[in-house]
């Protein structure tokens, strides 16, 4: 199976060569061969140069587009690479590479999303501000698109080969994240979830998506939904 791990990364100069580090030892221990491939969405910090000693293929943005936009640049190099399964993997260093087994696994058994859910997993050093915001993004995304998940802001999720070809995104920023949902609804994709670890430090909490952007992002939706 010919699989990919998508890192997009914006600034990310301080951690992304730890994070491809960690990524790569998990990935022999585990003997996954995966391409690493890192989207810097126009760093301004030098992120695409620290990242060239590790990843397998660096993409450029000129400017920063956005998460959403980042994410669809990476899918879109891999549909033309005719790659079999991604999965997408946050630059920060909040997630656990130990995770990808569980979700490639998911993708062998048939299934053509999985997300990797905080919920039914373990969040170490979530603020509870962020959990109630989050809980209401679920309920939003569930009303919106019409496919309920226990994280619908999860940067963690698998994509099989169906998923990567047929998927259209058009988000360009942090709203990407429950589009994924309403694409999983419109495409009839089949779609479960895993557990997994998010390890939340002082600079995640500091890089991450603010309160404030999550309210933003419902806020948006809620717009789509009404208007």
């Amino acid at each position: 199976m010919k699989t990919a791990i998508i890192v997009p990364a914006f600034n990310e100069a301080a951690v992304i060569a730890q994070t491809l580090q960690d990524i790569r030892t998990v990935l022999r221990r585990d003997r996954i061969n995966a391409d690493l491939i890192v989207v810097d969405d126009g760093s301004s910090d030098g992120t695409g140069n620290v990242a060239l000693a590790y990843a397998d293929r660096l993409l450029k943005h000129k400017h920063n587009c956005g998460l959403g936009a980042a994410l669809a640049t990476g899918i879109e190099y891999i549909k033309r690479a005719n790659y079999d399964a991604c999965v997408t993997f946050d630059s920060d260093g909040q997630h656990d590479p130990r995770d990808i087994k569980k979700a490639l696994l998911q993708l062998q058994s048939g299934t053509d999303v999985v997300i990797g859910s905080r919920f039914i997993g373990t969040h170490s050093g979530m603020p509870k501000l962020r959990r109630v915001i989050l809980f209401l993004g679920n309920l939003v995304t569930f009303m919106f698109f019409g496919v309920w998940t226990t994280d619908s802001q999860s940067g963690f999720r698998g994509l099989s080969r169906r998923a990567i070809t047929s998927l259209s995104i058009k988000s360009n920023r942090m709203e990407v994240s429950s589009e994924f949902f309403g694409e999983i609804h419109r495409l009839k994709l089949k779609f479960s979830e895993i557990p997994i670890h998010i390890r939340y430090t002082p600079y995640s909490l500091s890089k991450g998506q603010k309160n404030t952007a999550s309210a933003s992002v419902l806020l948006k939706l809620l717009y789509r939904m009404f208007s």
